[in-house]
């Protein structure tokens, strides 16, 4: 029974629901928000959402409970739907022995992993759909994750498991009491034994880059084999070792890795934006969703290489990511929006590939077969169906070499085709969205947004990330805590520790690309509310829930990055960054104190907390604080920024003096008679200050160490 593996994330449409089940009666999920709660509404199965209401009806009938786990773009989540929870018979099983409950794990992250650990416990790997079945009190006893309606690939029927657990529970309770005992235990002393203290050095730093090179595809790019995700952080790290270290390997795997990322499949060459991960080692076949904090991560690791190599095909792939996400994935209040779904008229993919014929429909011949050409779009195809997914074979520069044209013409040949076929394309049955707009995955954006608009020169950018900002400020639930996310008016719940980390992070961002005060007077009532909610003030760090969350079982800090960065690599990063700008000791104590409570763990799997090394690297480097000061429409003044804008500098700060709102790090930085000056300090004790764009430039060059 526990010979479950892991599956693969990927997605279905979540409008996929057919109209006979659409005509059933609608079960409790029909009162959820959420799109994926909302898509099992008209189920035969009788779902609750995970509450009291559920755990109730469970101790009264005396029935285990079944809790089913997913999000709204998981494909084996959908197929199980089909197969099973549309099935009368299957749902009919259920509704007899169990209690069934349904939860989206983007909105309850602390309830998935506490039995994600379950399922890791039990079978040694995890997944989505995760299955668990659970006693009246949460304490789990089964774990799994897709099973199919019969028994197949090792795994047993979901029918004929059904079956057997409900007889499992009436002939032997003792038995299962036994083993949910084991199991809890086991999750509270995994989840409560993350807290290993330990300091970070520069040794560490350097352990990191080493695990990176070690795993290192020289031809493709990227750290593993197939199926390979996008490595954001990794590039960042790597980027600031580089930074300290003069190291030219290092710089060299970032710039292959993003060349080879933004050339392939994984990134949309007509539409923008990077799809969720490549199938194979190349970058060419990726699984299609789009989720919010891939583009948002992806697009600040991209901004920072164009910061450090000035490559004008970086900058482009930047733009034309956020250029997607005004585009595709903003509501029209201003939040960002979660995912896009992978499918469309029931093939994965099909939004997004394309025939010979089709291209030339639009373009023409003779555009066609360059654009064709360019992007590897043949008769025989490189996906399924003899359709192809457009990449690069070639750099831009070779092919325009080869075809006498300089490569900036070609790329603006290339761009108006690409429009055409962007406008074709929209035509098409798209791709499910989920709007539910998550806080810590706006703050991810808000920053990416901000730091576009400033590296780039894109005001719109800068704009969309104030409105987002505002919008996602205005989210609180019932006594004033920011809300967890929010879809068509209403509230999910309260925030989790992530949320007001991210977004502390992309309101910092913001200030640096607008330079106005409200962001950091906001980003230091959310550090308040975060220390005050979340932090562990025996072990040091953060806890992911507060307590009204009635996370089941345990606590957990989840110190480790995944897909997103954590909470605490967060929460670090944030409050360094923040206390520079305020003069606040007791901030930076916060943040050398959650690096230490995490900094054994770190030191032993540095690959596995990258985030929180970035935040490290950023206190050990004794970071500068800029200020600016002057006339804001002076010449002088705006080539400084400019400046400030094109460089790397990840260990400053970068602030304004503003009469109207003194900010400690400001506090008499002023231009006098001049139209613009420019202070470099470390700790608060700062250089003469120089008044043009070249003097300033002399002062940024990284002491190597």
């Amino acid at each position: 029974l526990t010979d479950v593996t892991g599956v693969q994330t990927c997605a279905l449409p979540i409008w996929k629901v057919l109209p006979e089940t659409m005509a059933a009666k609608p079960n409790r999920l029909i009162n959820e928000t959420s799109p994926y709660l909302l898509q099992h509404a008209h189920n035969p199965v009788d779902w609750y959402p995970w509450g009291e209401e559920a755990f109730d009806a469970a101790r009264d009938l005396d029935r285990p409970i079944f809790l089913s786990i997913g999000y709204s773009s998981c494909h084996w989540c959908h197929v199980m739907e089909r197969e099973s929870f549309e099935n009368s018979e299957t749902a009919a099983l259920l509704n007899e022995h169990f209690i069934s409950i349904k939860v989206d794990r983007e909105e309850r992250p602390d309830v998935d992993e506490v039995y994600m650990q379950a399922a890791q416990l039990l079978t040694g790997a995890g997944g989505w759909p995760l299955s668990v079945f659970l006693k009246p009190d949460r304490e789990p006893f089964f774990a799994g994750t897709y099973f199919p309606p019969k028994g197949a690939y090792g795994r047993p029927g979901f029918g004929s498991l059904l079956l057997r657990i409900a007889e499992l529970w009436r002939s032997r309770r003792a038995d299962v009491d036994a083993s949910a005992a084991g199991i809890a235990a086991a999750i509270r002393q995994g989840l409560q034994s993350y807290a290993r203290p330990g300091s970070v050095d520069w040794s560490v730093l350097e352990k990191a880059a080493a695990d990176l090179e070690r795993g290192y595809d020289p031809a493709e790019g990227g750290f593993t084999g197939a199926p390979k995700f996008p490595p954001s952080m990794s590039l960042r790290l790597l980027l600031r070792e580089h930074r300290r270290t003069g190291s030219a390997p290092l710089l060299d795997m970032v710039t292959r890795t993003l060349d080879r990322m933004v050339r392939g499949g994984i990134f949309d060459q007509i539409g923008g934006g990077f799809h969720r991960y490549s199938t194979d080692d190349r970058w060419l076949v990726p699984h299609f969703e789009k989720m919010l904090y891939d583009n948002a991560l992806m697009t600040v690791a991209l901004l920072e290489a164009c910061q450090v190599t000035d490559r004008p095909d970086f900058a482009e792939a930047a733009r034309s990511a956020l250029g997607f996400v005004l585009r595709e994935m903003t509501a029209p209040e201003g939040g960002f929006t979660s995912a896009l779904d992978a499918d469309s008229e029931g093939e994965e993919g099909r939004f997004y590939v394309w025939t010979p014929s089709e291209v030339s429909s639009v373009l023409g011949d003779e555009d066609g077969l360059l654009f064709c050409g360019f992007y590897d779009i043949t008769e025989d195809g490189n996906f399924e169906g003899g359709r192809s997914i457009p990449h690069a074979v070639q750099d831009l520069a070779s092919r325009a070499g080869e075809m006498g044209l300089a490569p900036e013409d070609l790329e603006a040949r290339l761009a108006a085709m690409r429009a055409k076929l962007l406008e074709a394309r929209s035509l098409r049955v798209r791709p499910a969205l989920d709007d539910k707009v998550i806080v810590a995955w706006n703050g991810l954006m808000i920053g990416a947004m901000a730091m576009g608009g400033r590296v780039l020169g894109e005001t719109a950018f800068v704009e969309a990330a104030r409105i987002a900002a505002r919008f996602v400020l205005s989210l609180a639930v019932e006594g004033g805590a920011l809300a967890h996310s929010w879809r068509a008016g209403a509230c999910s719940g309260p925030a989790f520790q992530d949320d007001y980390a991210c977004l502390i992070n992309g309101l910092i961002d913001l200030y640096e690309a607008d330079f106005d005060g409200r962001w950091l007077l906001e980003a230091a009532t959310l550090a308040e509310a975060m220390l005050e909610r979340f932090r562990d003030p025996d072990a040091g760090g953060f806890f992911l829930a507060e307590p009204s969350h009635g996370t089941p079982l345990a606590r957990s800090k989840s110190p480790t990055d995944g897909v997103t960065p954590s909470g605490n690599s967060s929460a670090a990063l944030g409050l360094a960054r923040l206390s520079r700008f305020l003069a606040r000791a007791d901030l930076w104590g916060a943040a050398v104190e959650t690096i230490g409570a995490l900094g054994g763990m770190a030191a032993q799997a540095p690959r596995a907390f990258e985030n929180l090394l970035i935040a490290a690297h950023f206190t050990l480097s004794e970071p500068r604080e800029i200020v600016l000061a002057g006339q804001q429409n002076d010449a002088a003044l705006a080539e400084m920024r400019g400046l400030l804008s094109r460089t790397f500098l990840s260990d400053s700060v970068i602030a304004w003096h503003d009469a109207s709102l003194p900010l400690p790090v400001a506090q008499g930085k002023t231009a006098g008679d001049a139209l613009a000056a420019a202070f470099v300090c470390r700790n608060y004790a700062c250089q003469a200050p120089v008044y043009s764009a070249e003097d300033l430039a002399g002062l940024l060059a990284p002491p190597l160490r």
